[in-house]
């Protein structure tokens, strides 16, 4: 089994690859955002009625995180992983 700090920077890196194509959003969804924090919706609506999560855009009653923004927030998040 891959260490979480491994499992963080390949979701984020899988996540900056699909960017680099045309059809990829610059905004994502609460199921998208959940898919890549791996959690679940009822979770994320919680972080961000917390205000825990970075780049929260709401039109509307509609919730939409900035790609960028979660990607770079996971990456500071990202803890390094201990020397053996």
């Amino acid at each position: 089994m891959r260490p979480a700090t491994n499992l963080v920077q390949s979701s984020t890196d899988t996540v900056r690859q699909s960017m680099d194509t045309d059809a990829t959003p610059l905004l994502l969804t609460v199921d998208e955002a959940a898919a890549l924090l791996r959690t679940t919706r009822k979770a994320v609506y919680a972080m961000v009625e917390r205000c825990q999560v970075p780049g929260v855009i709401r039109i509307g009653r509609r919730v939409l995180f900035r790609a960028a923004d979660l990607l770079n927030w996971l990456d500071q998040k990202c803890a390094p992983s201990p020397k053996e």
